[in-house]
């Protein structure tokens, strides 16, 4: 049994990022908009202004809506030929769907992945 930063068992940080929760004590809200990360858990009080993932969501989510999206309008494209005009039309909203739809759950699991890593800023000897 691993312990977390705080000295209790750790949660997963999969199951509390991905479902945007504490990640000390899995109940709590961890954003207080749609990607603002709350000041503080309102259940065990974690200060949570620790939670500094910069843009490492944004190009995680990149990445995998790309392949989604690409993949889609591949197979598309084999199966039905269809003119030039659908791709725009209907793959640009499916991207911004994709986008949109995974970027809270990965910003939650990179923010829960801090948390039981300790990640901290990176220091120069003697400061």
């Amino acid at each position: 049994m691993t312990t977390s930063a705080g000295g209790g068992a750790a949660l997963s940080p999969f199951a509390t990022g991905l479902a945007g929760r504490c990640p000390r004590c899995g109940k709590g809200r961890l954003f207080a908009g749609f990607v603002t990360v709350a000041p503080r858990c309102g259940v065990c009080d974690l200060d949570l202004s620790f939670a500094d993932a910069g843009d490492g969501p944004a190009v995680f989510v990149s990445l995998v809506a790309g392949f989604v999206v690409l993949g889609a309008a591949l197979a598309v494209e084999i199966a039905w030929e269809p003119p030039l005009w659908i791709y725009p039309v209907v793959f640009t909203p499916v991207a911004v769907a994709v986008c949109l739809g995974l970027l809270r759950p990965f910003k939650g699991l990179l923010i829960a992945s801090q948390y039981v890593n300790r990640a901290a800023p990176g220091r120069l000897e003697g400061q």
